[in-house]
């Protein structure tokens, strides 16, 4: 059974921060949005690209399932002044969620997508996306292309080193990444080590697991296009360049047909 990721909130802002392509992904979107769209964005986190979206001039809803997530992004919203009918936040589940309202455009960033590992959630997820869209509504889904060397190695292991700190908790922490592919069921286990130093100079260490999927181009075309999504511009990275052999992302902007 796959092992969904539950991301630590008081984290998640702090420790993805030095990751260039967060600089890059949301900026590249919204060059990509005509003005004043309806936008809704999945899996919406702590609000990281739907708060820039809405200061944009676009009226965004985001949904997610996670509580604390939610809160947190409320908290956001409301401390650079942003307006809830500018920026509605609701929890609901990707898989299952139904706001009878259509948008011009529904996003989907940073990977989440694969964290539906098999093909009965992504295609609820994307019956779901399409329900949400207006006639000739666009799609967005930004997700990594598979890394043949990772996935050919059994495990590896001190990936992305960095250190992060995290004001709340006045913590210094320190991470690495280890992925063991499991290439049979076509998912890998990610997981994040974490190391932090109390003021007693006591170490204390944590860690969170969980399942990714990992989809090949032709792959994702066929999935998106089944469920009456046709990709209309795949990008291999946030510079615009067209997807290939050694592109870094696949960026899909697909038209509902």
């Amino acid at each position: 059974m796959a092992k969904r990721y539950r991301p630590n909130p008081l984290y998640y802002d702090h420790e993805f921060a030095h990751h260039e392509m967060l600089a890059q992904d949301v900026p590249f979107l919204l060059d990509h949005l005509p003005p004043r769209q309806r936008v809704l964005e999945l899996a919406v986190g702590t609000g990281r690209a739907a708060i820039p979206m809405a200061q944009a001039g676009h009226r965004v809803f985001g949904i997610d399932n996670d509580r604390k997530m939610m809160d947190l992004a409320k908290r956001k919203r409301d401390a650079v002044g942003i307006a809830e009918r500018r920026l509605r936040l609701i929890q609901a589940d990707l898989l299952d969620f139904d706001l009878g309202e259509s948008f011009d455009w529904v996003v989907l960033l940073f990977n989440t997508f694969l964290v539906f590992t098999t093909l009965e959630e992504q295609d609820r997820v994307l019956q779901r996306v399409r329900k949400h869209l207006r006639p000739r509504g666009r799609f967005w889904v930004d997700v990594f292309q598979p890394n043949l060397e990772l996935l050919a190695r059994e495990v590896s292991t001190d990936l992305e080193p960095a250190v992060f700190y995290v004001p709340e908790l006045d913590r210094t922490v320190f991470k690495s990444t280890e992925i063991r592919p499991d290439p049979a069921r076509q998912v890998q286990r990610v997981t994040y080590h974490y190391a932090w130093f109390d003021r007693d100079g006591q170490r204390h260490d944590e860690q969170s697991s969980f399942d990714l999927t990992f989809l090949f181009p032709r792959e994702l075309r066929l999935l998106l296009e089944r469920n009456g999504l046709a990709i209309e511009h795949l990008y291999g990275n946030y510079d615009g360049s067209k997807l290939g052999v050694d592109s870094p992302r696949m960026i899909a902007c697909c038209r509902r047909r």
